[in-house]
């Protein structure tokens, strides 16, 4: 009921409109006679209500229908051209219907006199009326449909380094705790006492592995300390077998690096390598042109489990998201080495963000301005053609015909003028704000 009464408000608004735009012209013209007044005004009127809302209610559900039935697809040629030929149809129904209400059912007319009255002429106005307005709509629903679907497109696209970002930092802690956990069954089997050992300083790395996953860069001398426990871990399984050259600190103590990278690389040099009494895996952590190095010696293992791909492959990634320097990767003969990038400034997943918003910003700047040019050139265009037209009217014809474009240019100038500076008499800039404020403090 609710929709059907929107309905009926918005066709007598349009049908008002109309009948106004028709008594001017026909006024200006001359042709409202001496004979005319407030009565005839009124019943002239509402027998244009009548066309009014049959002729909107009939195109008005059968847009509905292709709208909710198409959707994108609408704008096709082929599919177009059936949506217009629908509303000739039903716009031709709508008018025949409108006639026989006033010809039978109010002027009391027979309904064959009706018929042998009725002409192709007749039903021009009311069908160009109908699929002017028709066209309109479906013009304004498809910007409206455009400008919604960029919307999303933004919203998903500034999202997407966030939740990406964050998708690949919760893969750390099962492939961690994983790893771990095979280290701790192996331990058990060799030496009971280590592992309980190993398990308790197990907590405390993992403590630091909670604390790290939500933050998207830590300083170096953090991860070069948890490293050093790390291999402790690993030391009271391989004992001497592991040899790990590692700097204290950094040399530039704002530097950062992603969390846990340089542990899941001496995760994986372990992983990969055999690490034996007579073949010590030889690891060294250094500095070099703004990188933090990790090398060892190669000597695989005979039999590997398939790589989850996790490891480096998650490095990676996470440094695209957040820098344009690469992670370098060298696997030469005798040395695996992978180069971090040790990045002296601050990068996050909300710079990237606010970079991305300050990047939109301008975006909407630019166009912002491109629409006032627009408007401008709209409004110059129609101050040099509407006199053109006139003049030419006034030398051709006594019948105000320029009026047609005058009237619905300068409205279509008026409304393109209020879209660009934000105007709007019936909800304002106020208006708009407070009900912005008024949903923004609803917790529902």
């Amino acid at each position: 009921m609710q929709r059907f009464l929107k309905h009926l408000v918005r066709a007598f608004f349009i049908g008002t409109i109309i009948y106004i735009a028709f008594m001017a012209i026909y006024y200006f013209s001359g042709d409202l006679g001496s004979q005319f007044n407030i009565e005839k005004a009124w019943l002239k009127y509402w027998q244009n209500m009548i066309f009014s809302v049959i002729l909107y209610f009939s195109n008005a559900y059968w847009i509905e229908y292709v709208l909710r039935s198409y959707k994108s697809r609408l704008f096709t040629i082929k599919k177009f051209a059936t949506v217009i030929t629908g509303n000739i149809v039903f716009s031709i129904l709508g008018i025949f219907l409108s006639k026989l209400i006033l010809a039978v059912f109010v002027y009391e007319m027979s309904f064959l006199d009706f018929l042998n009255e009725q002409s192709i002429n007749s039903y021009k106005i009311s069908m160009l009326i109908s699929t002017a307005i028709a066209l309109i709509f479906y013009a304004i629903w498809f910007y409206k449909y455009r400008q919604e679907n960029k919307v999303k497109e933004q919203k998903i696209i500034a999202g997407t380094a966030s939740a990406k970002f964050d998708a690949l930092k919760n893969q750390l802690d099962p492939h961690f705790l994983f790893n771990s956990l095979n280290v701790l069954t192996s331990l058990i089997e060799e030496d009971p006492y280590q592992a309980q050992k190993f398990t308790t300083s197990l907590s405390k790395v993992y403590r630091y592995v909670l604390e790290q996953k939500n933050k998207d860069l830590v300083p170096v001398d953090e991860e070069l300390n948890f490293a050093n426990t790390y291999i402790k871990l690993l030391k009271m399984r391989f004992e001497d077998s592991i040899i790990l050259e590692i700097p204290d600190c950094c040399t530039d103590p704002e530097a950062k690096i992603v969390p846990l990278s340089l542990q899941l690389l001496l995760e994986n040099a372990v992983k990969h390598n055999v690490v034996t009494a007579e073949k010590p895996l030889r690891i060294k952590v250094f500095e070099e042109d703004g990188d933090l190095c990790v090398t060892n010696n190669i000597q695989e293992k005979r039999v590997v489990k398939k790589s989850s791909g996790v490891g480096l492959k998650n490095i990676q990634e996470r440094y695209a998201i957040l820098t344009d320097r690469r992670v370098r990767i060298d696997n030469e003969a005798s040395v695996f080495s992978v180069q971090l990038p040790m990045l002296t400034k601050k990068v996050t997943v909300m710079e990237v963000q606010e970079s991305y918003m300050e990047d939109k910003r301008y975006q909407k700047a630019k166009e912002k301005v491109e629409a006032i040019k627009g408007f401008y050139g709209n409004l110059i265009a129609y101050c040099i053609i509407i006199p053109m037209l006139t003049i030419l009217n006034y030398n051709t014809t006594s019948f105000p015909w320029a009026i047609f474009p005058t009237a619905g240019w300068g409205f279509g100038v008026v409304v393109h003028g209020m879209e660009v500076f934000g105007y709007n008499p019936l909800w304002g800039k106020s208006w708009e704000e407070r009900k912005l404020r008024e949903y923004m403090g609803n917790e529902d």
